[in-house]
This record gives structure tokens, C-alpha cells and sequence, in this order.
């Protein structure tokens, strides 16, 4: 699931898919963990400022959870 799913004001859309790229492409863990964090971050600070509904918001945590997992098996599988 990428943001085709949430209807978002183009600025915070640029973010997200900024955010998204760098755990997709983080080549190592540190760096999946580091972005991941930033995400959550900004996924945070939308929560805060209430710029966003609450379904909306958790979209956004699962979307870069479910993305950080991923690259975190990828360079797991790959170190097999």
C-alpha cells in the first residue's frame, strides 16, 4: 500500500513519499531504522498538529511500519 489509498494536500503528500523512498531504499539497517524514525516523526507532528483525521494518521504508522519490516527482512534474507 503506497498513498494512492489517502487523499493528501500535495506538500504533506511530497514528505510521505520522500519519507517512504528513504526506508525503501536505506542500505543498511541503521539507516532503515533512521528513516523509519523520521517518519514517525513527521506521522507524529501531523497527529499533533491535527492535521489530519485519526484513520488517516494510522494509515500513515502502518504504511511505514509495514515498510520498515520489509527493507529490514530484504537486508536480512539478503545477508543469508
Amino acid at each position: 500500500m503506497a498513498f494512492e489509498n489517502l487523499i493528501l494536500p500535495p506538500a504533506i503528500l511530497a514528505v510521505s513519499q520522500r519519507l517512504l523512498a528513504a526506508i525503501e531504499e536505506a542500505a543498511t539497517p541503521n539507516h532503515t531504522v533512521k528513516a523509519s524514525d523520521m517518519a514517525e516523526g513527521f506521522v507524529l507532528g501531523l497527529e499533533t498538529a491535527r492535521t489530519l483525521e485519526a484513520a488517516r494518521i494510522e494509515a500513515f504508522y502502518i504504511l511505514f511500519d509495514v515498510a520498515t519490516e520489509k527493507r529490514l527482512r530484504e537486508m536480512a534474507n539478503a545477508g543469508k
